[in-house]
């Protein structure tokens, strides 16, 4: 306002001095800008990540991440293609940091608000690094969850064999329960027999409790048979009866040609003797279901409900299956922050399974097994 009103003084002031003569207004001299209207150039906010991977101790790493510095550094440079930034602008999180926030909210069970925050992001923004980290994972899902092929078929028996003394077993089945928050108008069809809300996550593992098959698509009414029979389970196990093999599951599921379930009420010292094999080979995949929501507590209860869409569980579920299996291969201990000699922990103790009996239709290939090898 000041700078208005002495250029315009100052034209009054010239024009009365020149009256009569023609001349044209020179400009006006130049006023100083004042110092509180300098346009600042604003400079593009860059991330500086808050954890820095190479000075944890390996310990650290894996309690944090629940993979070995080796194994999430050749992770994040499988990953990196499908997360470096189509723009390379400095606003843009790093492959690395995106990778390590998602693995600490995978095996921590804690909020997004929680985990963005240690991260050092919006919660907005780590929402979108989590759908762009498990589409990248899920891209790599055949190359780590893989069923058995032919010549692997001889190793595979030889470790179930020394399990329970059960020949031609090449995969464990069952189904476990991962809670969620339930679409408001469907949420009865999430509700499971034990009257919470999940969905019913169809497993079959081998003996080193490695994931060969994940099916993470029906809620929690629905029946482990059900599932089974609607997965390529079936297809997949047809193929192979030229071998010989066959699954092992318990009671839920019914008796066929290439799956064993236990004998209901066993009346000969022979089907005992079976059932204790059966349930000794078995176990596998129960200490598998522990170790998985031990290692990974967004799937446990006591990482409480997934906030999610249904379709979103389903990819957090195979992720965790996939860093399972990454895990195993690379040979990553487990641990636990209240372990009683540093937290190595060997096993965990199986869950008994509460689902409903079927009804037996194929009994005669479990009699065979019984009189060749249990009598």
């Amino acid at each position: 306002m000041a700078r208005q009103i002495s250029t315009f003084w100052w034209a009054l002031t010239y024009m009365k001095s020149t009256e009569g003569e023609e001349k044209s207004l020179p400009s006006a001299p130049s006023m100083p800008r004042p110092l509180g209207h300098v346009r600042r150039w604003r400079h593009p906010p860059v991330y500086r990540p808050l954890v820095d991977l190479s000075t944890m101790e390996e310990r650290h790493v894996i309690l944090t991440y629940r993979l070995d510095r080796a194994t999430v550094l050749e992770l994040c440079a499988q990953l990196e293609p499908d997360l470096m930034s189509p723009i390379r602008q400095p606003t843009g999180i790093p492959p690395q940091v995106q990778v390590l926030s998602v693995l600490h909210f995978l095996a921590s069970g804690s909020f997004q608000t929680t985990v963005a925050i240690s991260s050092g992001m919006s919660q907005a923004m780590f929402s979108k690094v989590l759908s762009r980290v498990l589409s990248a994972l899920l891209k790599h899902m055949r190359s780590y969850i893989v069923f058995p092929e032919v010549g692997d078929l001889p190793t595979v028996k030889g470790d179930f064999y020394a399990l329970g003394h059960i020949p031609n077993i090449i995969g464990a089945i069952d189904g476990t329960h991962v809670a969620l928050v339930p679409p408001h108008r469907i949420e009865q069809v999430y509700r499971n027999r034990r009257s919470y809300h999940s969905m019913n996550v169809q497993m079959v593992c081998l003996a080193d409790q490695y994931i060969s098959h994940v099916n993470a698509k029906f809620p929690g009414s629905v029946h482990d048979a059900y599932i089974m029979l609607n997965s390529s389970i079936p297809y997949v196990m047809e193929q192979l009866q030229r071998h010989r093999v066959w699954l092992i599951g318990d009671s839920g599921y019914p008796n066929l040609s290439w799956l064993l379930t236990p004998v209901r009420n066993p009346r000969t010292r022979a089907e005992e003797r079976y059932n204790e094999a059966h349930g000794r080979t078995r176990r596998v995949i129960e200490r598998t279901f522990g170790l998985l929501k031990a290692r990974f507590r967004c799937l446990h209860m006591t990482g409480g409900s997934l906030f999610y869409s249904p379709k979103k569980v389903c990819q957090i579920i195979v992720a965790c299956c996939i860093l399972h299996n990454l895990a195993l291969r690379r040979q990553v201990p487990f641990l636990q922050e209240d372990g009683p000699d540093g937290g190595v922990v060997a096993a965990v103790e199986p869950v008994e399974s509460e689902e409903e009996e079927a009804e037996e239709d194929n009994i005669d290939n479990r009699n065979t097994v019984i009189q060749q090898y249990f009598q």
